[in-house]
């Protein structure tokens, strides 16, 4: 099957327009951003990075596909403070090392393995965690595996990913953390429901949630 231009897909009018809302909804959250050590996870093309540069921090991104990988060190040749890495997370590698953030926007979803990835994730994270993810509704503590197209090259690399519920997320980070939170607010879009009692499942639901040793 065709594989997908890596810049094509993830400079789709839809996926820039929820990238802006995600990253808008972020700065907002009150957490310690500026000037940290940053594991950027499932990263892509580098959409989401300039956030952390313009910040001061220094980001290390993980991208499991070398064409993406490509890319990324392309639009960021001149940047020291960006590396791109190339790693998958349903087989993530043995790193001894820790960062201060964890950002983990748009990737759980697309593992097939999603609690030993969230583990390996909490052993590199210092200080902070922020996971947005596709998430099945209910309050049940359940998680659903899902099929993608890997050949595209924004969907899971196996062909499998998953979608957890909210509080399946939740009770995950609070076995890793000593405080784990959905937050309050959501991004201003529409797979972010701001009123959980109204989403029907007629479309992606989304949301964000917070793991910290702070």
């Amino acid at each position: 099957m065709r594989v997908t231009d890596p810049v094509a897909e993830f400079r789709k009018p839809e996926a820039l327009r929820i990238n802006s809302r995600r990253l808008e909804h972020l700065a907002t959250l009150g957490l310690n951003l500026h000037g940290r050590r940053v594991l950027e996870l499932g990263a892509g093309i580098g959409e989401l990075t300039h956030f952390w540069l313009d910040r001061g921090c220094s980001v290390v991104s993980v991208e499991p596909r070398e064409a993406n990988a490509v890319v990324y060190r392309e639009r960021y040749a001149a940047e020291s403070a960006a590396e791109v890495r190339v790693a998958d997370l349903d087989d993530p590698p043995a790193w001894d090392e820790t960062f201060d953030v964890v950002f983990a926007y748009g990737v759980l979803y697309h593992l097939s393995r999603p609690l030993e990835a969230l583990r390996w994730m909490a052993e590199r994270c210092g200080e902070t965690m922020v996971v947005s993810t596709c998430v099945a509704l209910g309050d049940e503590d359940r998680i659903e595996m899902e099929g993608e197209h890997a050949h595209c090259p924004s969907q899971a690399v196996s062909g499998t990913g998953c979608r957890p519920t909210r509080a399946w997320v939740v009770n995950r980070l609070s076995e890793l953390f000593p405080r784990a939170y959905q937050t309050q607010t959501q991004p201003d879009h529409p797979d972010f429901p701001s009123d959980w009692s109204e989403a029907d499942g007629s479309r992606l639901t989304r949301a964000v949630f917070v793991g910290t040793r702070v």
